[in-house]
């Protein structure tokens, strides 16, 4: 048995790693590798640097496309362990189509109807990406996929529709190298350092962020006027992350921020 309440102790995310310990337990046990269900960032930091105490234990993450925010934990007995590439492949992508042309939504939109309109269990559903006005793609288990192909969702008020695709098939989000730069800005919120960074208008950030589409250290932020520190991540799901790597004043009273974008 594992150490659970010790490898548990402080964490953020008491829930979801106790379903990790399971799978882990399993593996362990069974000697066979175990998959966990799709997890976040904040989980998957998290669970990977405490179970990286465990010798017995191998841990890896996949999320079908090099640059997936949300992945599954890979759990097996160290001794045992196989590559990933040569188990079964158990991804496949779905395509949600529709006409957003006068009702454009967010990837929470879409994450939300396949949620509620669609039944999908969070587990089983890892990145999503928007395709401009024509809908949106995402990767999923096989096991959702197969029972999600051809039937319908609602997203916001538009109708999809959810067929379900080999991920070699799918335009997936483009792997990004990190990137360091500077800015001068006025002041340290949010809505002004995350469109420098990003590269976008800081009226349409301030936008998203009220939307809930950004994460400062993995924890939702809806206020554009919240203020970022040195060492600060800001995530957005879908464009990458954000570390503010440090922050100086100028002489003439305005912050010259180091940016490294991923």
């Amino acid at each position: 048995m594992l150490p659970r309440q010790e490898l548990g102790e402080g964490s953020r995310h008491r829930e979801a790693l106790e379903a990790i310990l399971d799978t882990a337990e399993q593996a362990l046990r069974s000697w066979t590798p175990c998959w966990s269900g799709f997890i976040d960032g904040a989980v998957r930091e998290d669970a990977e640097a405490r179970l990286a105490t465990l010798a017995e234990l191998t841990v890896q993450s996949e999320g079908g496309h090099p640059g997936a925010e949300r992945r599954r934990l890979l759990l097996q007995r160290h001794e045992a362990a196989i590559h990933p590439a040569e188990l079964p492949d158990e991804l496949l992508g779905l395509e949600i189509s529709g006409n957003f042309l006068f009702d454009p939504s967010t990837a929470l939109d879409f994450r939300q109807g396949l949620l509620t309109t669609a039944g999908v269990n969070p587990a089983d559903l890892g990145d999503l990406w928007l395709r401009g006005d024509r809908g949106a793609q995402a990767i999923v288990t096989s096991n959702c996929g197969q029972a999600l192909d051809g039937l319908k969702a609602q997203v916001r008020s538009v109708e999809v529709q959810l067929l379900a695709r080999p991920i070699a098939a799918l335009q997936c989000p483009a792997t990004r190298q990190p990137r360091r730069f500077q800015s001068v800005e006025a002041s340290l919120r949010l809505d002004a350092v995350a469109s420098a960074g990003f590269g976008i208008s800081r009226s349409r950030m301030a936008d998203l962020i009220r939307q809930g589409e950004l994460q400062i250290n993995w924890a939702l932020v809806t206020s554009a006027n919240r203020e970022v520190a040195a060492g600060d991540r800001v995530q957005w799901s879908g464009r990458g992350e954000l570390l503010i790597e440090e922050v100086c004043l100028t002489k003439r009273d305005r912050w010259r921020i180091q940016l490294v974008r991923s």
